[in-house]
């Protein structure tokens, strides 16, 4: 069963980083495309970052500039780095990896999240 694990959140101050991880276990499948999204309290969930297996990055206007998406392929893991972190950059942070299962099938696979929280 393929499972996404996160890790890496926290609590910080504004103007701190901090590093986000995911690794996907259990997959024999390809990945197309790993990514970070974050839901807020009373929000919706948003995307942050994403990135393809050929290294293509894609960001939320909002994190431009602050945000690094990466990835390591041999090991299945994203990691996505925060820089100079504001307090509106608090919420829940979910992984999330595009599978392909087959010629015809792809799907996405979530994580349970990880929060990360910047004080003001």
């Amino acid at each position: 069963q393929v499972r996404l694990v996160e890790s890496g959140g926290g609590l910080v101050q504004t103007g701190g980083s901090l590093s986000l991880s995911c690794v996907v276990f259990r997959s024999s499948f390809s990945i197309n495309a790993m990514g970070w999204y974050r839901q807020a309290p009373g929000k919706e969930r948003e995307l942050v970052a994403t990135i393809t297996s050929g290294g293509s990055t894609n960001y939320a206007d909002s994190v431009k500039g602050r945000f690094t998406i990466s990835k390591e392929s041999a090991k299945n893991t994203v990691y996505l780095q925060m820089n100079s972190l504001k307090p509106d950059d608090t919420a829940l942070y979910y992984c999330t990896a595009n599978l392909r299962i087959n010629e015809f099938l792809k799907r996405d696979f979530w994580g349970q999240g990880t929060q990360v929280t910047v004080s003001s």
